[in-house]
């Protein structure tokens, strides 16, 4: 059994740091090791206790730079990369002007590869090691992100976005259809590798009670899986789901009562929710995924972190490209401090850092496979250079820890600060 001994200060977290003290949540080594053997996380310590256990391994010393697990992407529709940074429009206009054109595309398997492909390229060269993202209605669409992400040995998760009402005629399916093809894909790829299905109506609006009952009964059929969706984004989206389901108690409930609800659901965006619908996700431990990069391109509204955190809610943290304006978990790190800060809290940085970590991993239920230094963790890793550009720089030398060393790289970080990744005990990412 070969080992390979990574070197440099090195972060993990022991529990929540938003109900624990920092310093009780967090484990973190200015001179830290990291020893990876068949693909994860055989050991950590400090860089002398690793290098006296394993004499014989190869070891990479990165110095001052910050070791730390992956970044883990929670919602992400890799379809949209190549529209990403569209200009001026609200949800619904978004969607009929920008989206749903580009996704049509999607029944070209060699586009579908493509995109595939390049996306998987950027958010590897921006630290993101994992991600949950929507594919189209067409099969292909999830064919090329798994084939994609498997080739990279990456632990990804997708599924067929269905829709049969509400948008063009290229991107309806049926309540039947959704329900066939869903399924014929969960049964091809779901546990293969390191990929996951994840079961995805996109929105109420866009599918039938008939076909949010169809998924539903995948669901109950195969309740392993995860479900994604998305959930009180917009105020006028809202509106629009109580015209087209006039019983439902609130927007939650479109879901409920299709089955849609669950311990294994992710529920995108989530900005709007009323008393009722917050009661309900914390009952049946729904994830929420907050995006706010996104909220504020598309000017949906602010995510109220600290009262829903407050409310014991899972939540994780993603770019939501291409609504979201960027692929960079660190750009995406910065936007939910400074929405915390218009909402009357400041995040600390171990907080925003376990958010697009643990945070996420947790949402996706995978805190026990990826987004942590841990034993026994897959070895999914990132290397960030926290002196990346010099007004980064001149800012962390003046730092009296690591997280006045840490927050000016959240703050003002990019790919530049992305210096190596590691997928599955592989170097695969190197700048």
């Amino acid at each position: 059994m070969t080992h390979q001994i990574l070197i440099g200060q090195t972060l993990g977290f022991t529990a929540d740091p938003f109900s624990t003290p920092v310093d009780n949540a967090t484990d973190f080594q200015s001179n830290g090791g990291v020893v990876i053997s068949e693909g994860k996380i055989a050991d950590i310590g400090t860089a002398d206790q690793m290098r006296s256990k394993y004499p014989h391994a190869s070891v990479t010393d990165y110095g001052q730079k910050l070791i730390t697990a992956g970044f883990v992407d929670a919602h992400v529709h890799y379809p949209q990369t190549a529209m990403i940074a569209s200009w001026g429009k609200r949800l619904i206009d978004w969607l009929n002007t920008y989206t749903f054109p580009e996704e049509m595309r999607f029944a070209d398997d060699d586009y579908a590869n493509e995109i595939a492909n390049r996306y998987m390229n950027l958010a590897i060269a921006h630290g993101t090691t994992t991600m949950c993202s929507f594919a189209t209605i067409h099969s292909q669409s999830v064919d090329a992100f798994f084939t994609a992400a498997q080739s990279r040995g990456m632990r990804a998760i997708t599924g067929k976005t269905c829709m049969d009402m509400n948008a063009p005629d290229g991107l309806r399916d049926t309540a039947q259809s959704a329900y066939d093809d869903s399924r014929a894909l969960l049964e091809r790829w779901n546990g293969v590798d390191r990929l996951e299905y994840a079961i995805t109506p996109r929105f109420s609006p866009t599918s039938t009670p008939d076909q949010l009952a169809a998924l539903g009964a995948l669901w109950a059929e195969n309740p392993s899986c995860l479900m994604q969706t998305h959930l009180s984004e917009q105020v006028e989206e809202i509106e629009w789901v109580k015209s087209l389901y006039p019983t439902a108690r609130d927007y939650l409930d479109t879901y409920e009562a299709h089955g849609l609800l669950g311990d294994r659901g992710l529920y995108g965006h989530a900005i709007h929710l009323e008393a009722r619908e917050i009661d309900r996700l914390q009952d049946v431990g729904g994830a929420l995924v907050h995006c706010p990069t996104s909220n504020a391109f598309i000017g949906s509204g602010l995510f109220q972190m600290a009262s829903l955190k407050a409310a014991k809610l899972n939540i994780g943290l993603a770019t939501d490209t291409g609504g979201g304006s960027s692929f960079s978990m660190l750009h995406t790190i910065a936007a939910a401090y400074e929405i915390g800060q218009l909402s009357g809290t400041a995040l600390h940085p171990a907080q925003l850092y376990w958010l697009a970590t643990a945070g996420s991993a947790n949402a996706l239920h995978l805190g026990d496979k990826i987004g942590n230094l841990r034993v026994g963790n897959e070895a999914d890793l990132v290397v960030l250079n926290l002196a990346s550009t010099p007004a980064i720089a001149q800012r962390s030398t003046r730092a009296n820890d690591i997280w006045e060393a840490l927050f000016p790289t959240i703050m003002m970080g990019d790919d530049r600060a992305i210096s190596n990744v590691w997928v599955n005990g592989k170097h695969v990412h190197n700048k």
